[in-house]
Order: C-alpha cells, then structure tokens, then sequence
C-alpha cells in the first residue's frame, strides 16, 4: 500500500483541458477560442521581430554569464518594468519610493504580493482579512489567494449580464459595504474574462471609495499595451491611483505583451508611503522568495530589460504590440458585423465595447457545449472566447455557429 493511496485525483485545469480536447478532435473546421495566448491570422504563436533582435543581442553579448541574479532579480529589468507601469514621470518614482520584485510570471508576482499581505499587511499573519475578486475573474486569483493562507475570499459585482456591461452601481456598493482594510484586486485593463474595464471617470469614482475607505488596491496588469494598442492608455487606472496618494501593488505579466509565455517573466510593482516602508517591504519579499524559488531566471528579464531600456528597441517593441492590439479589435468588428449581418438574435454591441484579448459572448453553458460538440469551436464553459483565436480563415464558420446554436439552443 502506497503512503499516498489517499491522494485524491484532482480535476484537471479547464483551460487546459480544452485545448487538450481540442487537439484530440479531427475535425477539420475545429476553431480553439479558449487559450489566453495570441496568434497569427494563420492561428501560429508570434515570435515578435524586436524579441529575435534582442535574442540575437543577448547570444552574442561575450560580458553575459549564468551567475545566479539577487533574490530580487535583474536591478535594470525591474526599475524598466515599474518605470513602464508608473511612467517616466512618475512623481513616486522621483521619491524613491517605488521597487519591483522579479517574479516567474504575473502568477508569481501575484503568490509573491498575496505572501507578503497574509504575513504583514496591517498587522501580522491577516489569513481573516478579506480578499475580493470580481464576479467573474481569473480563475487563478481565488487559488493564488486562498494557497496563501487568506480563508475570506469573497466576490464583487463586476458583470451585469443582462446589459452585457459592468455592473458599477453594485461594485461602488461592495466596495462601500467592504470591511476597512480589505484587500482589492483590480483588473488594470482588458478585464479577465469580461474585457469589460471602466472607464476614467468610473475609476475615479472607485478610487475614491477606496481611498476614503482605507482599501488596499492590488493590481494585475498583465495586458498592457495589449488592450487599447497603447501602453499609457492601458496603465491610466494605475497612474491614476498612484498620483492619489495609494500604497498598492501591482502584479505585472510579460507573456503577452512579449509573446514571452514560456520565459515566466513577471514583476511585482511596490508602491509604498516613502522610501523608508520601501527598504522595510523589500526586505521581507526578498526572505519571501528566497524560500519559494530563491533566484529569478535570467533569460526573459533580459530581454524585456534590453528592450524597455533601449529607446528604439522601445520603440519598436511599441509597434508590435500595436500590430497585435489592432489585428484583436479588426476580429471584434467583423465578428459583430458578420453576426449582426446574419441577423443573429440579440444584441452584440458589447463585443466592440470589450477590450483586450477576451470577450464575454453571453453563450450559457448549454450553447457553449452545443458549439463543442456539434460546430468543433472551443471556447470556455463562461462563453469566454479568446479574440486572437478568429483569422479571417475562420470568422465566417465560427459567426455562422454562434448564429446557429443562439438560434436552436437557448
């Protein structure tokens, strides 16, 4: 008898498992909308152009060796990264009062944030003090939270579905209801799942709850650049809260807007009351990662490193993710003009309303399992579909079959 008998099975990653499924399925005009990666009008991952440049700069770089980095990672990439997030003029930069946390993706530097709160944030060990998500979000973010020891992780409203919109009156109320001190994590941009973000004068209005109401803002930017084609665009909720005077975080990812996926190049931006908390937080993080993977990999953060550092490879990193950004809002518009051509019922606005790289289609489950089963088009059970997956291969089939099952399957 095995001492792991009792291990229980556990269910597999959703995501995951779908693109497993796919992969299985032979038919030949089966569509995958489900993984959050983006590709190519021929459905292929891009490399992007000022990646392979800065490849072949690293490679032939004779000063470059693989010495351990420090605990905290690569000094340039992390100062470039909070630089990207806050911006050039950042007047909290200026102060010396802002850090950063090299982190195996934006998962690692959401563990490595959620660690530090459960341990330190107004007071010691706060596994009681409430953790809200949206209704939906990623699904990672009740894990993240909950592995880290917090057991009060609860939803706000985020969704109306009946508008296919954000639901602003009941989040302003969650927020108002929330317990003092309570820990917010906030979407920065192309909201996950919804790519339903608010707008500046909506994010007013949450900033302002939340600061007259002492909550903690901790966000995740892993799309940006990647919603609207512009970098200061995407990054306006977080300046926004920084120059409000905020201590926050902010959990930033590289894999889309580098195309970086497997590289797990992620920081975690520390924005603290002055450079003496800095010192004090930076501190604890750095015992933190040393006990989780006790030194960043190099290769990625080099890359993203050379790259924001390098006024024209900055540049031209710009321009490719403006290629990417636009080529996701050219499939919302002619997916809602081919729906709305076909005279598919409903309304189907919210799909060019949306930003970034995910849409809510408003499919319930019973259309999403008919698209599976009976049109090979593999999206996730929300009716989340990845805007990168439609090529103007295979918009026509997969508008005809979202206007074939809303119209046979309510």
């Amino acid at each position: 008898m095995s001492i792991f008998s009792d291990v229980p099975q556990a269910p597999p990653v959703a995501v995951f498992k779908l693109t497993a499924d796919f992969r299985e399925d032979g038919h030949p005009q089966k569509v995958n909308l489900g993984v959050g990666a983006y590709r190519t009008d021929d459905c292929q991952p891009w490399v992007l152009p000022v990646v392979k440049k800065v490849e072949r700069l690293i490679v032939e770089d004779n000063s470059l060796n693989h010495e351990y980095l420090p605990i905290l990672g690569l000094p340039e990439f992390r100062s470039a990264s909070s630089k990207v997030a806050l911006g050039d003029d950042s007047d909290a930069i200026k102060d010396n009062r802002v850090g950063g946390v090299q982190a195996l993706g934006g998962t690692g530097a959401l563990r490595i944030g959620a660690e530090f709160l459960r341990r330190w944030y107004n007071g010691v060990n706060n596994t009681a003090t409430p953790v809200y998500v949206s209704a939906p979000t990623w699904e990672n973010h009740n894990s993240v939270f909950a592995d880290a020891g917090f057991k009060d992780i609860r939803p706000y409203h985020y969704w109306d579905a009946a508008k296919r919109g954000l639901d602003l009156d009941g989040l302003l109320d969650d927020l108002e209801k929330a317990p003092e001190h309570s820990i917010f994590v906030l979407h920065a941009c192309a909201h996950n799942p919804t790519g339903t973000d608010p707008k500046p004068e909506e994010w007013k209005k949450i900033a302002e709850i939340m600061k007259r109401r002492n909550l903690f803002v901790f966000f995740d930017s892993a799309y940006q650049g990647f919603a609207s084609g512009s970098l200061d665009k995407d990054a306006w909720a977080i300046r926004y809260f920084v120059s409000e005077g905020f201590e926050l975080f902010v959990a930033q990812s590289f894999s889309k807007n580098f195309g970086l996926y497997n590289e797990r190049v992620g920081n975690l931006t520390v924005v603290a009351k002055d450079s003496e908390n800095l010192s004090r937080i930076l501190s604890q993080m750095e015992k933190i990662v040393r006990t989780t993977w006790s030194n960043p990999p190099s290769q990625g953060a080099r890359i993203v490193s050379k790259t924001l550092n390098c006024p024209e490879l900055f540049a031209e990193w710009s321009g490719n993710v403006k290629t990417m950004a636009d080529r996701v809002l050219l499939m919302r518009d002619q997916l809602k003009t081919k729906l709305q051509a076909l005279g598919t019922p409903g309304t189907w606005d919210h799909i060019t309303q949306q930003i970034g790289m995910f849409s809510f289609t408003g499919l319930n489950p019973k259309q999403v399992e008919y698209m599976i089963k009976e049109k090979h088009v593999y999206l996730m059970a929300s009716g989340r579909i990845n805007m990168c997956g439609l090529t103007t291969k295979n918009i026509d089939y997969v508008a005809q079959s979202i206007h074939d099952t809303v119209t046979k399957v309510q």
